[in-house]
Parts: structure tokens; sequence; C-alpha cells
């Protein structure tokens, strides 16, 4: 029995520090994967986690945290408990922590509703939406969002900036060594410049070449750590210690950028838990009790009031009222919702006190799948591996090789003089040294981020570049993206009264409100300069519509469905309303007196720039989708007007899945601007955020549109094709060059001198031909 008990394997984690690319991922793998009882290896780069399966009967958990040391990270052993939740939830990345509730958290909870003051306002204009008239700034204070419980959420180092990080200091004590080598060589002398050099380089490439060594010891020899101390100890034998030091300093600063970038993606999903509030009121045999949200049990009746956001998954047991869903599905408009109709946690309540049944624990509800998502869509990608690294695995086995070949071959098969053979090899491997790709392809992409920034065109790193560069599908989502994310009243149908009249009628019963559709009719008032008096005992009746009086006249505003029963409706209204509706457009009937003055269209219009952009894009060979939350009315009608393909009513699990299904016909790009876009701007080969949109989608996306400009999103496809273009240029100059005098090096034409200034040519020509990027126009077609 004991020594069954010993064979049994254990599931182990850790976390692992420096760990922010899925190469780095990949040659952990590739390391532990190795050892022997070491099975189910699984890594979140988004985590910072590394989690298997151990039989310590044949590996010390030791020997794996050393392992991953000699590679170069830092481990830190994760509790049992916590790693059986790791296990669980390795397929997505997530990790599980419930703590305790934050007891700082807003007093007034815990403290007994007063339900009473608590009446619905609210009306339907088809959309079903409603208004808040009397709660709106008490509401403010009660609309907390805090970190999602059942997720672990603490600063990635912990509160340690770059420059604190072992990667940090060792870019600033070389950067450091750098300047004052140059300042040397210009005021001192160029003999103490050139030890200054030395040293810089050294002091900079003892740790790669230890993580090149530990990489090789494990079956992986030509990573780019390889490859750079390979340029690095052939530029100092040749005395080029200059280069070796800059090539050397460039890419540690590559490394810490891409260690920032990690920490932004990951404060990104710890932005996503800030929706769900972390307590919650559950009422028990008449009182409420403040909780934990993330103690909630299914059956549990949770109060909500107006303003809060609701803290789980779960169906209204009592009440009725406004809720916008737009964190959850997009929807531009708040729907009115009853009993039995479903919720989701971080809606936000925006009417009436409600009840709601929980149906789904906090690490299953709606905010925490979305989490899930965008962390398995970031893993899922699997990022196009550098461009040096990805060449060296072929190009530097092959010149090595080839270079002693010529050394050894002639002297020992043809009686070749050795010193004239060894001469040859070594101007081959000057020839061969990859210096000038190291150098000139990251020209190529500072060149194009910097034109890109410059003319509002965000684009996070040269991986981001070449996808979309290959991108063959633009998936668009609707609300704030092709549109501007606000109604506005399109057209006015006067049937009893004139137009302005029905305007000052129904601006009169939306005075006060900040729903937006009331806005939006507010708002047409004013720029028709029609006088707006607020009416008297004006009221919201929940899902239906707001009544009011004006110098006696009685007034209604609400959706046709309900205004029917207040007055008839001829054959020429059922008409306009139906046209309206069939147009995507939500419709208000204003009534007065019992007769029906008109009717007001409203709908969230596309940009301006919209349908251009979507031609553009057709016309460089690039099909258009539109993927919206939306009801599919309002979606046919959006995107005919544009002239592209839609599919409406998509839940953010429903887009992925969009997303997965356009991705097999080519590249796709995503391009959103709302928290319910996360996933699906992961799950894309790119996804794209609208400056105007929200912080986490602005942190998931691989790029952003600053100014919000639907064009901008040709102009950054433009870009990134462009720099491709360099790119492969840069590779046809540099690669050709060192052909032609490989040969001639190989026949003795060519010494080492001259293999120096050929790879030194190489360098200036290809840089500047990146430096021709700066001037590139995006935003110009052709």
């Amino acid at each position: 029995m004991a020594t069954a008990a010993k064979t049994e394997t254990e599931t182990l984690s850790w976390k692992v520090g420096g760990m922010d690319c899925a190469s780095c991922a990949a040659k952990i793998r590739g390391a532990v994967e190795r050892l022997p009882g070491v099975s189910k290896v699984r890594l979140s780069v988004m985590s910072e986690t590394l989690t298997l399966a151990l039989d310590e009967s044949r590996t010390r958990r030791d020997a794996i945290e050393k392992r991953v040391a000699s590679l170069g990270y830092t481990t830190a052993a994760v509790a049992a408990k916590r790693a059986a939740e790791l296990e669980a939830a390795s397929s997505c990345g997530c990790t599980h922590d419930h703590g305790p509730a934050d007891k700082a958290h807003d007093h007034a909870r815990d403290h007994e509703h007063d339900h009473s003051a608590c009446r619905g306002h609210g009306h339907d204009h088809a959309h079903d939406h409603g208004h808040d008239h009397t709660h709106g700034k008490a509401s403010k204070a009660a609309d907390h969002g805090h970190g999602l419980p059942g997720h672990v959420h603490e600063p990635t180092p912990d509160g340690v900036s770059w420059y604190q990080t072992g990667k940090g200091r060792l870019v600033l004590l070389t950067g450091a060594l750098l300047g004052a080598a140059w300042l040397a060589k210009f005021t001192v002398s160029e003999t103490v410049a050139y030890w200054a050099f030395v040293v810089a380089c050294v002091i900079g490439v003892v740790l790669v070449a230890r993580r090149a060594l530990a990489a090789a010891r494990v079956g992986q020899p030509f990573t780019i750590e390889m490859l750079m101390t390979i340029a690095a100890t052939g530029a100092l034998v040749i005395g080029a210690a200059e280069e070796a030091a800059l090539v050397v300093f460039l890419f540690a600063v590559g490394e810490v950028l891409e260690g920032v970038a990690a920490d932004r993606a990951r404060a990104s999903i710890r932005a996503l838990g800030d929706l769900v509030p972390k307590t919650a009121l559950v009422e028990e045999n008449g009182e409420t009790r403040q909780v934990d949200a993330a103690a909630l049990k299914v059956g549990q009746i949770v109060l909500v009031r107006p303003g809060d956001r609701i803290p789980a998954d779960g169906a209204i047991s009592d009440g009725i009222s406004g809720i916008d869903e737009s964190p959850v599905t997009g929807e531009s408009v708040p729907k009115t919702k009853g009993v039995g109709e479903q919720v989701y946690a971080g809606s936000v309540n925006r009417e009436a006190a409600l009840r709601v049944r929980v149906e789904k624990a906090a690490q299953d509800n709606t905010i925490a799948r979305i989490i899930r998502l965008v962390e398995e869509a970031q893993e899922a990608r699997a990022p196009t591996e550098r461009f040096i690294d990805r060449f060296s695995r072929i190009y530097m086995p092959a010149i090595v090789g080839f270079a002693i070949l010529v050394a050894l071959v002639p002297p020992l098969a043809f009686g070749g003089e050795w010193s004239v053979w060894i001469y040859r090899a070594l101007a081959l491997l000057l020839i061969g040294c990859p210096c000038a790709l190291v150098i000139s392809v990251p020209a190529s992409i500072a060149a194009a981020l910097s034109t890109g920034a410059r003319q509002g065109l965000l684009l996070k790193g040269g991986v981001v570049i070449e996808a979309a560069a290959r991108t063959g599908v633009v998936a668009f989502d609707k609300t704030g993206t092709l549109t501007a994310g606000e109604p506005r009243v399109t057209e006015i149908v006067a049937l009893g009264h004139d137009e302005r009249k029905v305007v000052a009628l129904a601006a009169a019963v939306e005075t006060g409100s900040s729903h937006p559709l009331a806005l939006a009719i507010l708002a047409r008032a004013k720029a028709d300069g029609v006088p707006v008096r607020p009416a008297a005992n004006a009221a919201a009746l929940a899902g239906k519509g707001v009544t009011g009086e004006l110098d006696g006249v009685a007034i209604f505003v609400g959706a046709p469905r309900h205004a029917k029963e207040r007055a008839s409706f001829d054959a020429n209204a059922l008409e306009a309303v139906e046209r309206l509706e069939t147009a995507g457009k939500t419709v208000a009937a204003v009534i007065a007196d019992g007769a029906l003055a008109g009717l007001i269209a409203l709908r969230d219009e596309p940009r301006e720039d919209a349908a251009a952009a979507i031609a553009e894009l057709k016309a460089l060979g690039i099909r258009s989708v539109m993927l919206t939350g939306d009801n599919a009315r309002t979606g046919a009608a959006i995107a005919g007007s544009l002239g592209l393909e839609h599919k409406a009513e998509l839940m953010p699990d429903d887009k992925v899945a969009a997303i997965k299904e356009l991705a097999r016909e080519a590249p796709v790009m995503m391009v959103g601007d709302g928290i319910n876009d996360a996933p699906a701007l992961a799950a894309a080969n790119i996804g794209v955020a609208m400056g105007s949109g929200t912080d986490v989608a602005l942190e998931t996306a691989d790029g952003a549109v600053l100014k919000s400009r639907v064009r901008d999103i040709v102009a950054m496809i433009r870009l990134a094709r462009a720099t491709m273009g360099n790119i492969r240029a840069n590779i046809v100059i540099a690669l050709g060059l060192k052909a032609v005098f490989l040969v001639t090096s190989v026949l003795g034409y060519t010494g080492l001198w001259v293999a120096i200034l050929a790879d030194t040519g190489a360098t200036v020509l290809v840089t500047a031909n990146a430096l021709r990027l700066l001037r590139f126009n995006a935003g110009k077609a052709g």
C-alpha cells in the first residue's frame, strides 16, 4: 500500500515570474516535459502559472523549480488547495481565490432597505427601456464595482515597476555603460571607449548566454538567446565591440517591453472583474444581510436596489425594472424585465428594486465566463514567432556548418593551405553574422509604430503588424463601433399635431431623465429650437411608458403596443409604425388627451465614415461582417445601409464562436469598443478597439484606432501591409548582399575587412529602407 501511494501523481502549481510571452512558455514546457514522472503540463502566460502532474518517486518538486530557474525564470509554489483549483481551471488559464468580503464596502448596504422608496419609473419604447427620475444621484453611490469573486487579481509582479526587475536593472546598467562609452569615444580616447563597449556587451550577454546554454542542455539549441550570444561574441572577436554592445542593449529593451505589455494585458483581465460587486444583499425570512458575493448559493434571493449592479446570474422573482445589459450583451438600450426573466451578473439595475433568484455560482456567472473566454483565447491563439528566431533555426546551423566545411575540407581533402582556408572560413562567418538582420527588422517595426502613432493608429508590436497585414475578414461590433453609441431622433411623424408640438409634448415628460432615448428627444428639441417646459406630475409606468400633464393636457409617451391602450391608431399610423420598426428604429408614440399626436423614431445611426470604410475594405479584397448583441431587425437595418453581412442577437460567447467560424476562411480582425467585445477581440487573429471604447477593450485588443474613425481600420491594414513589404525588401537586401559576399569570400576575392564593410553596408541600406515608413500616409489609398 505504501509503495502504491508513493507512485501516485500529485497536481502541483507554481507562479512563474518573467514568463511574458508564448515563446517563454514553450521553453519552459520543453524543459519540464523531459523530466521523468512529469505529465499534464499546462502553462498560462496571463496568470503566470505552471501546473503539472508529478510522480515524486521519479522527480522531486525542487528539481522542477531548478530546471525552470536555469532558464532565467523565478518560481513560487502555490498552496495545494489552490493547485487543485488551478488544475480544474487550467484549460482556460483561470484561477480562483475565494477571499473574504471587503469589510470597508459601502456601509449603507448593512441596513435594511426601504422598498417603498423604490417604485419603478419606466416606459417601453419598442426596445423596452425605463427612466430614473428620482434615484439618479442616490444610485451613483450605491453602484460599486469590485474584483470578481473567484479570481486572483494581485498585480504582476506584486507592485514592482519595470525598472525594479532584474531585466529592467540590466537595461539601465547596460544603457548607462553604453552612454559612458560613447562619451569616452568623443572626449577621452578610442581605446577607453572600446573597453567600455566590451564591458557593456559582456555584462549584458552573460545572462543571455546562460539562458541560451540552459535551453541547449534541454534540447533547444537554436533559441533567440543563442542567436544573440553568437552574434555578440562574434562581433567582439572581430573587434566590433560597439555594435555588439548596442545589439545586446536593444535585445534587453525588447524583453522589458514584452514584460510591460504582458502586465498590461493581465491588468485588463482584472478590470473585467470590477464589473461585479464584491458584496450582495441576501434576503431571508423578510430580512436582508450583506454577504460576500463569492459565497452566494444557487437558490438564494438577493435584493438589487436601483443603481446597483446585479451580483449573480439569475431570474427575477419579484419586481419590474429597466436593466442596462451593455456590459454583457452590448445592447445599446436598457431592457425592461419582469418576473421570470433572466438577468446577468454585471448588469445595472436602472429603475426599481428587484429580487433575483441566484441560478449560477460566482465562478460560473456571465462576467466570469467572459474572463475565461479572454484568457482562453489569449492562450489558444499562437502568436507569430519572432522572425529572427524562426530564421535562425535554419540559417545559423547552415552558416556554422558551411564555415567548418570551408576550414577543414580543402586542407584535408585537397592539400590546401590551412591558414588560407581558416581565414576564408572566418570571413564567411563574418559575412554570415546576423547582426544586420537583428537591427534592421526591428527598425521597420519601430518606424511603422511611430508612423501609426502619429496618425492615431496604435499597434502593439511587430506580431500585431504581421497579423494585420494578413487580414482577410474584418468583423465589426455595431454599437459604439460602426455606430456612435448614442441614439438620435431620425424621424418625426406628425399625426394629430405638427412636428414641433409633438417634440414639445414628448420633451415635457422626458425632462430630468438621464435615459439615452430621453436625452435624444431633448437634444432634438434643443436642435429645433423648441421651448421645453417640464410636465407636472411626471411619472414613469414600469415597463410601459411615462406620463405627465402640460397646460392641462394629459401626455403619455411609450411604445406603440402600450399606446394603443390609450388611443386609437388608424391605418396610416399603423403603417408608419411598421415602416419605422422594420428599419430597426425605436418608436415612441406621443398621446395627448387620449389622441395620437405623433410618432418619434430613434436609432443609433452609423458613423459618417462607416459606409466609405466598408467600400474601401472591399476594394482591398477584404470581407466585412457585423457582429452585434442588438436585435435582428436593428442589426439588419444597419448592416443593409452599410452594405455588409451581419449576425445579430449574439452573446459574448456567440461572438467568439462566430470569429472562430470566420477564421476557417481567412485571418480575422475584430473591431469593438465594449467590455462585451473583449473575448472576441482576444479570439480573433488581431483585435482592434475604438479609441472611445472601454479601458478593458483597449487593453485586451492588439491595437486601437485612437480617433474612433472606421476608415482608420483600413488605414491600419494599409500600414501593416506596407510594413511587411518593407521587411521583405530588407530581407532580400540583407541576404542578397550576404549571398554575393559568401561566394566571393569562399573564392578568396574578398577578405575580413570587406566582410565587415559588407555587413555594415547591409545594415545601413536596410535601416534607410525602414526609415521610408516614417513618411507613409496610411490614410491615402494607392
